[in-house]
């Protein structure tokens, strides 16, 4: 079973920076697409950003031009550069591949790491 593990979440000030940090334990990373999700509070979990196996990118209006995706396929890694942060940023976030239908492709999810931004 994959397992995905998050970290470098925290509590910021907004206008601050974060980098966030998924490894996946799988041989197969290197062709998978790679994303970043988040939940807020009594909210769903929506996708922020993605990354294909050959680097290209997608974001979601929220965070394009703020958030940057990038992967490490020798080190089992997909990063989540997180700048200019708003309050609205507030949520806990969560990595997993993204399958042809653009749905999860993992059942199991990790645990997540929580970003706080304040005022």
């Amino acid at each position: 079973q994959v397992q995905l593990v998050e970290s470098g979440g925290g509590l910021v000030q907004a206008g601050g920076s974060l980098r966030l940090t998924c490894v996946v334990s799988s041989s197969s990373f290197r062709v998978y697409t790679m994303g970043w999700y988040r939940q807020a509070p009594g909210k769903q979990r929506v996708s922020v950003a993605h990354i294909t196996g050959r680097g290209s990118t997608y974001y979601a209006d929220s965070v394009k031009g703020r958030f940057t995706i990038a992967r490490d396929n020798a080190e089992n890694t997909v990063y989540l550069q997180m700048n200019s942060l708003e309050p609205e940023d507030t949520a806990v976030y969560y990595c997993n591949a993204i399958d042809a239908r653009g749905s999860p492709q993992f059942n199991s999810w990790g645990q997540g790491t929580r970003v706080t931004v304040s005022s």
